[in-house]
């Protein structure tokens, strides 16, 4: 039986050739062409394919759309593969769309696919409930968790980390408390804790905040 294939990229050029390509598999049956994430989804809630094959940004927002349909398609159709073709070997778009499984889920990258039969090996292999991700993109993602590892801020709990992103921006703890929804106690707890963490723990409170901020900020850039 034929593997039935949605694709969804909102570039003419891009979303012409990538149907090409795949037409000349025997065993693949292109059923579908959309080109923002409310058609995709509504494609594949009346259609129910096989495979979808998505650009990683298109309408509406044009930011992360097809990382968005991957993980909203785990939970309403598991059996469902992804493949999602990208610009971008950043972990911030691929950590995302593995973290939940790599099961039926491929990212590639556009400008190294140089051969039809290799966009075809991942559908392949997604079909059968595999993952394939680009090695480029591997090694981005193993360098992110290495250098994460490292930092003096992997410590911190996320709020612990939003405390002191809100003291980089100046606020005071009352401010903090204001705009996280806390006690001024707690956000004075939250940052005891964090510069305990920190390692700051002798400096007076003036120099350990300046420092805390340092970096968080380097760490930012």
């Amino acid at each position: 039986m034929s593997l039935r294939i949605v694709i969804a990229e909102d570039s003419f050029l891009v979303r012409e050739g990538v149907r090409q390509v795949l037409g000349r598999e025997p065993d693949f049956e292109v059923i579908a062409c959309c080109v923002d994430l409310p058609e995709l989804l509504a494609i594949v809630d009346s259609q129910n394919p096989d495979i979808v094959v998505t650009d990683i940004r298109m309408p509406p927002t044009s930011t992360d759309e097809g990382i968005q349909a991957a993980n909203r398609l785990r939970e309403s159709h598991p059996d469902l593969g992804v493949v999602v073709l990208s610009q971008y070997a950043e972990p911030a778009y691929a950590t995302p769309l593995l973290a939940a499984g790599s099961a039926r889920r491929a990212y590639l990258l556009k400008e190294r696919v140089s051969e039809a039969n290799q966009l075809a090996a991942a559908v392949h292999t997604v079909a059968n409930g595999g993952s394939f991700v680009d090695p480029v993109v591997v090694e981005a993602i193993v360098a992110d968790s290495i250098q994460k590892r490292s930092s003096p801020l992997a410590a911190l709990t996320p709020r612990e980390h939003e405390v002191l992103a809100q003291i980089a921006q100046g606020k005071s703890n009352a401010a903090v408390a204001d705009s996280l929804f806390l006690t001024e106690r707690a956000v004075e707890k939250h940052i005891n804790m964090l510069f305990s963490k920190l390692g700051l723990g002798a400096e007076r409170d003036l120099n350990r905040r300046v420092t805390a901020v340092l970096l968080f900020l380097a760490e930012e850039c």
